[in-house]
This record gives structure tokens, C-alpha cells and sequence, in this order.
């Protein structure tokens, strides 16, 4: 009984140390050579946009808003493979 009751404890500790290293992660991805960079907190959310002032055409929205869209996808693509790698480490299962 003492074994599962230690096997349990131990999941505890890594979710808490995964949601710890969660609430820090912090990431950055840029698109279109630099013009748009959008970073992104653990939880998904951005806290900084930075466009490029020539990436600012008012007769082509469409591609600003294309390079917004592909930056916030990209970070969002880093922080689930962080996250993944984060608990490979931990709990040891490879791609996980």
C-alpha cells in the first residue's frame, strides 16, 4: 500500500514542478525574416506583438494579418513541444 501511496506522491510532485515550469515558460517566434515576432507565456497566452513598420500597408492587410496569424501559431507549436519535452524528461517516456 506504502507503494502506491509513494507512486502517487511522486505524480503529484511532477505535476506541480510541470505547472511551476509552465507559469515560467516564456517563448518567442518570429516570421517573414523578422517582420512580425509574437511572444507567448506557457499558457498560451501572448504578451508582446512587435511589427516591423514595413510590414504596415494599408493596401495589403491580408499579409500582416497572415504573418501575425503564422507567428502565434509558431509559438504556439514551441510551447507544446517545450511542454512535451518537459515531461519526457520527467517521467522518463521518450516523445511523450
Amino acid at each position: 500500500m506504502s507503494s502506491i501511496r509513494q507512486l502517487m506522491k511522486q505524480a503529484q510532485q511532477m505535476q506541480e514542478r510541470l505547472q511551476r515550469e509552465q507559469a515560467e515558460l516564456e517563448v518567442e517566434a518570429s516570421v517573414g525574416g523578422g517582420m512580425v515576432t509574437v511572444k507567448m507565456n506557457g499558457h498560451k497566452l501572448v504578451t508582446s506583438v512587435k511589427i516591423d513598420p514595413e510590414v504596415l500597408d494599408p493596401e495589403d492587410t491580408g499579409m500582416l494579418e497572415d504573418l501575425v496569424m503564422a507567428a502565434v501559431n509558431e509559438a504556439n507549436r514551441r510551447i507544446d513541444e517545450s511542454m512535451q519535452g518537459k515531461v519526457g524528461a520527467l517521467t522518463g517516456l521518450p516523445g511523450f
